[in-house]
């Protein structure tokens, strides 16, 4: 296992100055410094639940249990995305713990140094994609409180708020699990008391396009936290912790919050999609005081993404200030969030899925099982072929399989399908189909790969 910091700074612990060992309890600025070990299970676990604890939950499950048509389907559907999209968050956790380095970085070990820029730019592209969706959600909840005209004001405050946490993202957990987590908690369970104290209503099913699409929904909002797994587990206190409480600690405040996305469908009834879900959340009896509730934590999700975006960019440009950064995109995803609407936000999830469900898939085989941690995260790190063909391969995979719902887009993938005679079975879905295909190739591919170079250093000794 090589880490990216080794010859660049002092071990930890080893820090003589007082300045250093301020310094240390938050992260570090550049790429080139090394982070601090300062999260244990418990701040780790209170982190992801305050990550999963998200308005954009019961978005996504009023999506699942449309997709599904049912209550039972829909509850079901989100609980086995949940559990695979959780295992694989908690995979890339684990990962990052032992690299010691931010997602993209780390990567650098599995796809190479120059290979690792495509995964980089994806992620950077998503996790503004999330933060302007965030500070939407934030400022739509907000305004249908207190007006309208109060649009580009909540806006503004939204976006430098999560940019002002992505300067200081440490103490930013700090506060998540000491104040945030507990007020939101009071908020969530009213919701969900009065959801269910509501009159069941019949689901419709214009909407019903079947369960693994559904699986895929809810597998995709939490996958989509998997590329910035390491850039807080960098800073556990161990493996075993981050893998533990990113998989357990997102997975069950996400699935809860899917469940009141499931139960609104069920019991407020009409057009519930997109913010039209908060919406009716706000006129039940002081619904709109738990959402208040809700819109404090909501800015963590924002903050994670700016932060993640910026130590992302770290793999392009490793001595860059990460202050200087977080400025940057914080200011690009508020201008974008006060310009956009929100639009597309199902077929989002679907490329978000069929990105990184194969990526980190073939990453957990390839560190766990082929390299065995072993992986070459400097800025030396050769391009691994066998790895980048199975996560293609695994995309290509997902895509036949269920392409989304964005136009032009789709109808390319159902195209190439027809064109290869490819029908994909009913109890197949792109989620679990794309995770199969893509470990077998990476642990094939891998052990081909092994073979030829362990070939090839015999014959030079030879």
């Amino acid at each position: 296992m090589s880490d990216a910091y080794s010859s660049l700074s002092t071990p930890a612990g080893h820090r003589s100055s007082s300045t250093e060992s301020r310094r240390s309890v938050e992260a570090p600025l550049t790429l080139t410094d090394k982070p601090p070990r300062t999260l244990g299970a418990g701040a780790q676990t209170a982190m992801w639940a305050s990550f999963g604890v998200t308005l954009f939950g019961p978005l996504t499950g009023a999506l699942v249990t449309q997709s599904v048509g049912s209550l039972v389907g829909g509850l079901a559907a989100c609980a086995l995305g949940t559990l695979v999209g959780a295992l694989l968050l908690g995979g890339a956790a684990g990962i990052g713990a032992h690299t010691g380095t931010p997602s993209m970085v780390g990567l650098r070990g599995l796809l190479g140094r120059g290979a690792s820029v495509v995964p980089t730019v994806l992620n950077i592209a998503q996790n503004i994609g999330w933060a302007m969706m965030e500070i939407i959600v934030i400022t739509s909840a907000a305004t249908h409180i207190v007006g309208a005209a109060w649009h580009w004001p909540f806006v503004i405050v939204a976006g430098a708020l999560c940019t002002l946490m992505a300067i200081r993202p440490l103490g930013s957990v700090k506060i998540l699990r000491t104040v945030m987590l507990w007020l939101v908690l009071a908020g969530s369970i009213y919701l969900f008391v009065m959801v269910l104290r509501q009159p069941s209503h019949a689901i419709g099913q214009d909407a019903v396009i079947g369960f693994w699409p559904g699986v895929d929904l809810a597998a995709a909002q939490v996958v989509s936290f998997a590329p910035l797994a390491a850039d807080y587990s960098r800073h556990a206190t161990s493996g075993r912790s981050a893998f533990a409480s990113s998989t357990a600690g997102y997975g069950v405040a996400i699935f809860a919050y899917y469940a009141l996305g499931v139960f609104a469908v069920a019991h407020l009834g009409g057009d519930l999609a997109g913010t039209n879900l908060l919406a009716a959340l706000m006129v039940l009896p002081v619904g709109g005081l738990a959402i208040g509730l809700l819109l404090l934590d909501e800015l963590d999700n924002a903050f994670a993404n700016v932060y993640s975006s910026t130590v992302s960019v770290h793999n392009l440009a490793p001595r860059l200030d990460r202050r200087v950064i977080s400025v940057a995109v914080g200011v690009v995803a508020t201008v974008l969030a006060g310009l956009a609407g929100f639009d597309q936000y199902e077929g989002f999830l679907y490329l978000i899925g069929s990105a990184f469900v194969p990526l980190f898939t073939v990453a957990v085989v390839d560190f766990f099982v082929t390299r065995r941690g072993r992986w070459d995260t400097t800025a030396a790190a050769p391009f691994r072929w066998s790895p980048t063909l199975a996560w293609f391969i695994g995309f290509v995979a997902y895509q036949l399989i269920y392409p989304g719902s964005i136009p032009g887009w789709s109808d390319l993938w159902a195209g190439l399908a027809q064109a290869l005679g490819f029908v994909a079975p009913g109890w197949l879905g792109s989620t679990l189909g794309s995770i199969v295909v893509s470990a077998v190739a990476a642990a094939g591919l891998g052990a081909i790969d092994t073979a030829v170079r362990r070939r090839r250093a015999e014959e030079r000794l030879a």
